[in-house]
């Protein structure tokens, strides 16, 4: 990365440590995440007078009435939606008659060092190293949240111009991509255009390193109790960014709770210690690796008032921390495209 490009991603630090524990990550994760990706997606959605790039499995400018599901794929930390693009293909193949009708979807939320590597146009949207990931607002053109550009791509499949027989969009995120979706099933506002037209909406979230919980009670209570901020925004309900600052935590979880959520555990996903887990406190306190904290987060939305009859957690055997393989295993079929084949969906 060139000097203007690592002035930038210094900028980048400044900008995330002011967000505080949304952005937390080792010195050595840092490094790592702040490199550019290795390819942009080809694709552009306008998101108000900015530019949001994304890879498309059919081009959808002119009407598309073969398509009835519509299916996102968001990257994780490292932005590689490229990789996941391949990977929803791949799902999409797998799919067999259920895939031939989906439209295949994979945004890619960009920070400063990508627009500079590549040299992309100043309208191009750009977020902090972390922020994306909790709905916070761009750095530029535009503060539009990360959660503005997955609505603009709602808005779009809601256009029954282009879409004349849609009838199911599933938003699937892994690890970084998890975290987005899952405050994103919180937080969602572009939903409604699609669920008046009757098109079902599902969230999948799978492995993510940590949830937003709607109380300030943790797994870990010993660890929240010495931790500075772990029910801020994107652990808690406090601090929460502009696009969703308004509503109540209560007006919150009543929506999340009501909405379709199914969570994909990696049976092998738990190793304390595994390179891009999230080990600050506001994570540790909801447990120790992925698979615990998915199903302590479930487990306690379970227990609250009438639980969470429009949500389920399903078990991935045998596979740990892998987007791709999470995806395309029997229960990541299922979960996307509605095949019978996951164990765990009986």
């Amino acid at each position: 990365m060139h000097h203007r490009a690592w002035l930038a991603a210094a900028a980048l630090l400044v900008v995330a440590a002011a967000h505080g524990p949304a952005a937390s990550a080792t010195q050595a994760q840092t490094e790592r995440d702040l490199k550019p990706v290795k390819e942009i997606a080809n694709a552009r959605l306008a998101v108000g007078n900015a530019s949001f790039p994304l890879y498309l499995s059919a081009d959808w400018s002119s009407p598309l009435p073969d398509v009835t599901r519509a299916v996102l794929v968001l990257h994780g930390v490292l932005r590689n939606a490229d990789d996941y693009f391949r990977a929803a293909l791949s799902a999409q193949a797998a799919a067999g008659d259920a895939g031939e009708h989906a439209l295949m979807i994979a945004p890619q939320f960009l920070i400063e060092s990508d627009v500079e590597a590549f040299k992309l146009p100043a309208e191009t949207l750009r977020w902090s190293l972390y922020g994306w990931q909790g709905g916070e607002p761009a750095l530029a053109p535009s503060p539009a949240s990360s959660f503005e550009a997955l609505d603009a791509i709602l808005a779009k499949l809601g256009d029954r111009k282009l879409f004349p027989n849609l009838q199911q969009v599933v938003v699937f995120g892994h690890s970084g991509g998890g975290q987005v979706v899952q405050r994103y099933a919180i937080a969602v506002k572009g939903d409604k255009v699609l669920l008046r037209q009757g098109i079902g909406v599902r969230y999948v979230v799978a492995n993510p390193s940590s949830y937003a919980y709607f109380t300030k009670e943790r797994p870990e209570a010993a660890i929240a109790a010495n931790c500075h901020g772990y029910n801020s925004w994107k652990f808690g309900m406090d601090s929460r960014p502009p696009y969703l600052a308004e509503p109540s935590s209560a007006a919150l979880e009543q929506a999340y709770v009501a909405r379709r959520v199914i969570y994909l555990l990696g049976t092998l996903d738990t190793n304390p210690n595994h390179p891009a887990l999230d080990k600050s406190c506001m994570a540790e306190a909801e447990g120790p690796y992925r698979y615990a904290r998915g199903h302590s987060y479930a487990a306690a939305m379970q227990a609250r008032d009438e639980g969470t009859p429009n949500h389920r957690v399903w078990d991935v055997p045998g596979v740990g921390h892998a987007g791709g393989k999470m995806l395309n295993s029997p229960c990541g079929l299922t979960a996307v495209f509605d095949i019978p084949g996951c164990e765990a969906a009986r």
